[in-house]
């Protein structure tokens, strides 16, 4: 999941190939409906993304009573309105009508916290969840950006690779070389918050971790490279964690699956992330790697689309792919990691979805 930021954009608006009262407003390579005749192109506007929640008086004052999603009917979610796909909200709000958002639209002024608007945080399970403790020294997972929202990630023609994305739940273990080769887990949600899970065989991550010898693969990985510390990042998957199983069971005994994502180090006191087809060489499932070549939106929103490969009989819907530039750099843009995601449309808009971390 992304980080929320509910900033003013600049317009380009387009016709609505089949409703004469829409149109559609574009934020990068978002495009989300409008009422007709209501913003024209380079006006400036206020995007609420995806997985906002907005408060009680904001979505009355924008007429979404009853229309958005969630038990309080206050989420932003992705849907289609005659045809079109509309993500996120294009608006004006009154709390804003003294701001020059053309000028915030320059200097990315995030409204979130001023229009009371939070981050939807899924709920989690008591299979994934558990007794936790601090963890000042786990590797923390970075929150990847949407390339439909910030387009300026790479640039066309540079050297990219395109990974499968895939529906499960982000398990995070660190390694570290002291006190023994001390081994800590976590999700996605309790890592942000700077907590791993108490050891327990009974637990989701931890089934996943200590079934596939991570510990013992991590602690080989990190003498080779000289790491003081270890992250391995991975999905955890099957029928029971989410809605798109894969053809795994993880309420069988053997039938969680498990496949890499990610892997950083710490080497001389400087975290480097590298990729993990390559330094597992085998060791570890990792997720399907789609493409590597020259960089082409295009391309990235096709292989976004169609069926998984995970299974390997393309069982159902793919969730979304990630890019990464071959050679690893910061990116101005994200102010971080120079990594993305786009994700399938028929994803965001399937029937009884399941979003847990």
């Amino acid at each position: 999941m992304s980080t929320l930021r509910v900033t003013a954009e600049i317009l380009t608006v387009h016709e609505h190939p089949n409703a004469d009262a829409l149109e559609l407003a574009q934020v990068g390579l978002y495009r989300a409906v409008v009422a007709k005749g209501v913003y024209r192109t380079g006006d400036a506007a206020v995007y609420i993304p995806e997985q906002a929640v907005l408060p009680a008086a904001l979505v009355e004052e924008l007429g979404l009573t009853g229309r958005l999603a969630g038990g309080d009917a206050n989420r932003v979610k992705a849907v289609r309105l005659r045809g079109e796909l509309s993500q996120g909200l294009v608006c004006r709000p009154r709390a804003l009508a003294d701001v020059d958002l053309a000028r915030a639209a320059a200097d990315g002024t995030d409204f979130a916290e001023r229009l009371a608007i939070t981050k939807w945080a899924p709920p989690i399970p008591p299979r994934m969840s558990g007794d936790v403790e601090a963890a000042p020294d786990l590797l923390p997972w970075v929150d990847i950006e949407n390339l439909q929202r910030y387009p300026g990630v790479f640039e066309p023609g540079e050297a990219v690779v395109i990974t499968e994305k895939l529906h499960g739940s982000a398990c995070l273990v660190t390694y570290g070389t002291a006190d023994g080769g001390r081994v800590q887990v976590s999700s996605k949600g309790f890592g942000a918050r700077g907590l791993a899970i108490k050891r327990d065989p009974a637990n989701l991550y931890w089934r996943a971790v200590l079934g596939h010898g991570v510990p013992r693969i991590a602690a080989r990985l990190a003498e080779r490279l000289g790491a003081s510390r270890l992250g391995v990042f991975a999905e955890v998957y099957g029928a029971g964690v989410q809605d798109l199983g894969y053809g795994k069971d993880a309420r069988a005994e053997n039938g969680l699956g498990y496949a890499v994502f990610d892997i950083s180090a710490e080497i001389d006191g400087q975290v480097r992330w590298l990729d993990p087809a390559a330094v597992l060489g085998g060791e570890l499932p990792v997720v399907p790697r789609l493409f590597a070549g020259p960089y082409d939106a295009e391309k990235v929103l096709e292989l976004a689309s169609g069926r998984e490969t995970v299974s390997g009989w393309r069982l159902h819907l793919r969730e979304g792919v990630v890019v990464r530039p071959a050679v690893e750099r910061y990116s101005p843009v994200t102010g971080g990691r120079a990594i993305a995601k786009a994700v399938s449309p028929a994803y965001l808009t399937r029937k009884g979805g399941t979003e847990y971390e």
